[in-house]
């Protein structure tokens, strides 16, 4: 029996591994998982309703607190470190991502002597003000064997020196999920809830400290929804600290007063998943999206100079832009008389990516 802990923290982690355990259990009965949770997207909307929707419990909650991202690396060592104590080291630990649990894992798997495999392997932004950046680079560093989403981590990985027989081109979990769970995601009413289900509308994630921690920054991506609601509903589920910088920078009266900008919450996966699939076309700044749009074959301009998903501009419906208003009106316009490019989906892209690296592991 091979035992395999895997580390998640925050929602994109939960999404890269909501297959594991139901695979294993109906194909791999030599594998035994455990996920530990680390705690540290904490409240109901950001946790407990997807682990509900994905019918995916923990087994181990480390329940961190709140705290700066040095603190949160350290508590999470530390749990687990006690939580060994309870169960016993497993032969392998696998780390999602690129986030601080990510970092975390990789740290303690290596401190412990416990074989640590890495899921999204070699993405490079090459961007080092991105904390996420350095999450990426120190995860592969120590990892035994590389689970890679795309033809570019490969690369990377070569070019960075790693045995390529510990290196496997698998797919993308990620995609495992959203082809798993296609019914749910049709049987969303979110439409109905946002009563646009009769209107064209656009999807916007803008989190990112460049584009909202920056007053001109906000007061532009203001200037983009106010060119957008002319034709447009726009749904723009916010991060709280957009709404804080908002009032500080004295631009959330101007923010809110646009009736066809719908201002949601943290929004549930299934919902989520199905305004990508009806959307007109994408605005963001974040990561996972460029993925899950590219996989719907939906326009997704990213205002961002650089991705570590390189993939899903080359292959994809993605456009990496500056933040430029005349440069997104410019692709907003191709979008609107059919000149944006198709794309397609990246190969091993089929939801059978859990079952691959699965197969390595049960192998190896």
């Amino acid at each position: 029996m091979i035992s395999v802990l895997i580390l998640i923290g925050t929602r994109p982690n939960f999404i890269k591994v909501t297959q594991f355990k139901k695979i294993a259990a109906s194909k791999f009965p030599n594998i035994f998982i455990e996920l530990v949770h680390t705690g540290q997207h904490y409240d109901e909307k950001m946790a407990d309703v997807f682990f509900s929707q994905f019918d995916m419990e923990p087994d181990h909650y480390l329940n961190i607190s709140p705290a700066s991202p040095s603190s949160q690396i350290a508590e999470i060592m530390l749990k687990l470190e006690e939580l060994m104590l309870k169960i016993g080291k497993p032969d392998l630990m696998l780390v999602p991502g690129d986030v601080n649990s990510t970092l975390a894992g990789a740290l303690f798997a290596n401190k412990h002597q416990i074989k640590l495999g890495h899921i999204e392997a070699g993405l490079r932004s090459y961007d080092r003000s991105m904390p996420e950046e350095f999450n990426r680079l120190i995860a592969d560093e120590l990892s035994d064997l590389f689970f890679v989403t795309e033809m570019s981590g490969e690369q990377h990985l070569i070019d960075e020196g790693k045995p390529k027989e510990k290196i496997h081109f698998v797919g993308n979990t990620m995609i495992d999920t959203m082809v798993a769970y296609e019914e749910e995601i049709d049987h969303s009413d979110i439409l109905l809830e946002l009563n646009i289900n009769q209107r064209p509308y656009v999807l916007m994630t803008m989190h990112r400290p460049a584009t909202v921690d920056n007053k001109l920054e906000l007061e532009k991506l203001i200037e983009l929804i106010e060119y957008l609601v002319l034709k447009y509903k726009i749904v723009f589920p916010i991060h709280p600290r957009t709404i804080k910088n908002a009032k500080e920078f004295g631009l959330y009266e101007r923010l809110i007063q646009n009736r066809e900008l719908l201002i949601t919450e943290p929004l549930d996966y299934f919902a989520f998943q199905k305004l990508i699939k009806y959307a007109s076309f994408i605005l963001t700044d974040s990561g996972g999206i460029q993925e899950e749009s590219t996989f719907r074959s939906k326009p997704c301009l990213t205002l961002r100079p650089n991705t570590e998903r390189p993939i899903t501009v080359e292959e994809g419906t993605n456009t990496l832009l500056p933040f430029e208003l005349e440069q997104v009106k410019f692709y907003i316009n191709q979008i609107e008389k059919g000149e944006y490019k198709k794309g397609r989906i990246p190969a091993l892209w089929d939801g059978k990516a859990t079952e691959r690296i699965l197969s390595i592991i049960a192998n190896s």
